[in-house]
């Protein structure tokens, strides 16, 4: 019998950066807006802040999604684990590699001390990743 990759029907997704107080925050808020009860929806921090950038969160908001109340996470290697999507975002090696996962590594400006006119810019990209990410693991069927 051959054996074929498992199709989850809701495949989870880590996404990952160092502070996880920006681009991660923002990446989940998008994965979570646009794909719904589709995905499952992780995100943490290899040196985790103790909140999300305000910044980040007033980018968000123009968009109408909340990532107000969001609280930053530690990386762990459970989440890793638990993950079917492994994106990280300029955290280097501090994600553990597991087999059978899919890892991406999405090049993004941190927005850590930039203006609301540069987090946009982040924000966007980000945007058309996640939107990209979508049709791909769980398309509107």
């Amino acid at each position: 019998m051959k054996k074929t990759a498992p199709v989850d029907p809701q495949p989870t997704v880590l996404f990952v950066c160092v502070h996880n107080a920006g681009r991660s925050q923002m990446a989940a808020g998008y994965l979570q807006h646009l794909a719904g009860d589709r995905v499952t929806v992780l995100s943490a921090g290899s040196e985790p802040r103790d909140q999300i950038n305000p910044v980040a969160i007033e980018a968000m908001a123009e968009e109408g999604i909340d990532i107000a109340n969001n609280v930053p996470k530690i990386l762990t290697v459970q989440s890793v684990v638990d993950s079917d999507v492994v994106i990280t975002m300029g955290c280097g090696d501090a994600c553990p590699i597991f087999p059978g996962k899919r890892y991406e590594d999405w090049e993004l400006d941190d927005p850590a001390g930039q203006g609301i006119d540069s987090v946009r810019v982040i924000r966007d990209d980000i945007k058309r990743r996640v939107e990209a990410l979508v049709a791909e693991i769980a398309p509107t069927r």
